[in-house]
């Protein structure tokens, strides 16, 4: 089969970058490893934020998708910095990760010129274009069928050559429970691209149900008035919001963590690379960052409407 454009993934990036080119007419094909996980959120299933949050808004500028799914799947919304000048103000929006997936596949199912295909990218196929230039023509997928292409566009995010670690167990995972993308990595290497790699973590989820509220803060919900939409095209926020609780780590935390480094990838030396953005794991705010604090927050955040699942934000790690 031929299309204009073949793209490798189906998180954040994919799905914006295939609608972008279906919607401009071309003839494009989503490939995912499961279609049931287009526009999966891993971990902390949230959108905005400082920077983030201003992406989001260019994006929907620019005619994506991501507001308008956040818009339509938040179940909290919350102005960030609300009492400092406009300048750091931002909109910040807590997702049911189930909605916001099956809202963006819709999108995607519903979009002409856009086709969706599950299946897993074994490497990428190239042709000589004019002055002998290196071009891209098409996948070649596991299953040894090939897909012909103008143009491939890889978004494979954790996948591509992935490994997860859990305590000082790792093993080859895009993430739990999905496999890693290991054969186009060497694809891309026997290209001539330079392959690192980043790392990202992500904490334990919780039983709401064996959770303690009445030792923790209730954050306060915000009314609807004080924050806008992420989407220039979006009605004013009416659902029902879910609130968050406030706990704090102590010093007997800090103490068992201290205790147990040798225990912790990230200070065993299994783990190589580094995070891609600022997102520091629990053994680093007590060991390296921010030793001297005797607690730090930590966020309670149910992902959805109709789950048990809590989310501790900012309680990061890579102890098992």
């Amino acid at each position: 089969m031929f299309f204009d454009v073949i793209v490798i993934g189906a998180g954040h990036a994919g799905c914006e970058a295939a609608l972008a080119a279906a919607r401009t007419g071309l003839s494009t094909l989503v490939l995912t490893i499961n279609l049931d996980t287009i526009g999966q959120m891993s971990c902390n299933p949230a959108i905005g934020g400082i920077a983030k949050g201003h992406l989001v808004r260019e994006v929907d500028a620019l005619g994506g998708e991501m507001a308008r799914a956040i818009d339509d799947t938040a179940i909290q919304m919350r102005t960030l910095n609300d009492s400092k000048g406009p300048a750091v103000r931002a909109t910040r929006a807590q997702a049911d990760r189930a909605l916001y997936r099956r809202r963006m596949k819709r999108a995607l199912e519903g979009t002409p010129n856009l086709h969706l295909r599950e299946g897993v990218a074994d490497a990428v196929i190239t042709g000589t274009g004019p002055g002998g230039t290196l071009l891209a023509t098409g996948v070649r997928l596991s299953t040894g069928e090939e897909l012909r292409a103008k143009a491939v566009i890889v978004t494979t995010g954790t996948f591509l050559r992935g490994l997860i670690h859990m305590g000082l167990n790792s093993f080859p995972g895009g993430r739990a429970g999905d496999p890693a993308s290991n054969s186009l990595s060497g694809s891309l290497a026997s290209l001539g691209l330079k392959l690192g790699r980043l790392k990202t973590g992500t904490c334990p989820r919780l039983d709401k149900r064996s959770i303690d509220y009445s030792r923790t803060t209730l954050q306060e919900i915000q009314a609807p008035a004080e924050f806008k939409p992420f989407s220039f095209s979006s009605p004013p926020f009416t659902r029902e919001q879910v609130p968050c609780h406030i706990t704090y780590t102590n010093e007997e935390t800090h103490r068992v963590i201290r205790e147990n480094l040798g225990r912790s990838p990230l200070y065993s030396g299994v783990i190589e690379g580094i995070g891609p953005r600022y997102c520091p794991s629990i053994e680093d705010k007590v060991k390296s960052n921010l030793p001297e604090r005797a607690r730090h927050q930590v966020f309670l955040r149910v992902r959805g409407y109709d789950t048990v699942e809590v989310y501790l934000n900012g309680l990061s790690t890579s102890f098992q």
